[in-house]
């Protein structure tokens, strides 16, 4: 196990619009340094979530908080002048939406965000290859993309495995981010394997008895446990 790094990334889209403001708060009480923002366009997956501009305002009100973009739109490219005027920090988008992956990870760059690809459940591992020295990051899709709420798809867990394992082969350092249906079990799993970075949402967060900040708290808590248990104390940094 290589985790060395405990990323709570809270799916904004498991809000509830009508409390959204609130409950943003309460992830930032909590303790969570990322926000996950889905952008989609009808599209590339038939539904939408959050217009950019959403990015820029929680910048404003929150700017030590990092901005992960998740574009599951037919252009990503197109996207990429606004998120950067938005500020956006991390963007991703799936490898099967342009024919320009490096073209289009170079710009993101070039803008001054950090660049990730995301890989669908049906996608080989190994499709990243051809441009694995251009990635920030690679987001694992463990459920279907496009709705909240989907069920971790177990047969993931071996593809975190095989991820890490090829960031080793190629000496790189992106970090690996689980996106779908992340409940305990299988958050404990995925960071024994090699996972950094959990886009967090109703198994473990939202909807939870004890509250969202609470729960912020004793996710990232279980999973430091963990990982000490495994690896020593001094090797552990949440961010």
């Amino acid at each position: 196990m290589n985790a060395t790094r405990i990323i709570n990334a809270p799916s904004l889209a498991n809000c509830s619009f009508m409390d959204m403001g609130q409950q943003v708060e309460e992830l930032v009480q909590g303790g969570a340094h990322w926000f996950h923002v889905d952008i989609m366009d009808g599209h590339y997956v038939p539904n939408l979530c959050f217009p950019v501009r959403i990015v820029g305002e929680l910048k404003q009100k929150y700017p030590a908080i990092d901005i992960d973009v998740h574009l599951m739109v037919t252009d990503p490219m197109s996207y990429l002048p606004l998120l950067k005027q938005n500020k956006a920090d991390w963007v991703s988008f799936h490898v099967d939406s342009t024919n320009f992956t490096r073209r289009t990870l170079v710009s993101i760059r070039e803008l001054g965000m950090k660049a990730g690809v995301v890989i669908n459940p049906s996608q080989s591992i190994s499709v990243i290859e051809p441009f694995i020295r251009f990635l920030d990051y690679v987001v694992l899709m463990t459920v279907e993309p496009g709705y909240a709420g989907q069920k971790f798809m177990v047969d993931s867990l071996p593809r975190v495995t095989e991820l890490d394992r090829l960031r080793k082969k190629h000496d790189v350092n992106f970090l690996i981010s689980i996106d779908g249906g992340v409940d305990y079990p299988n958050a404990i799993e995925c960071a024994r394997r090699g996972a950094e970075v959990y886009v967090t949402g109703i198994y473990t967060v939202f909807q939870q008895e004890d509250g969202i900040t609470a729960a912020c708290r004793r996710f990232e808590k279980t999973l430091s446990d963990v990982l000490k248990t495994q690896i020593g104390d001094s090797t552990i940094a949440q961010s």
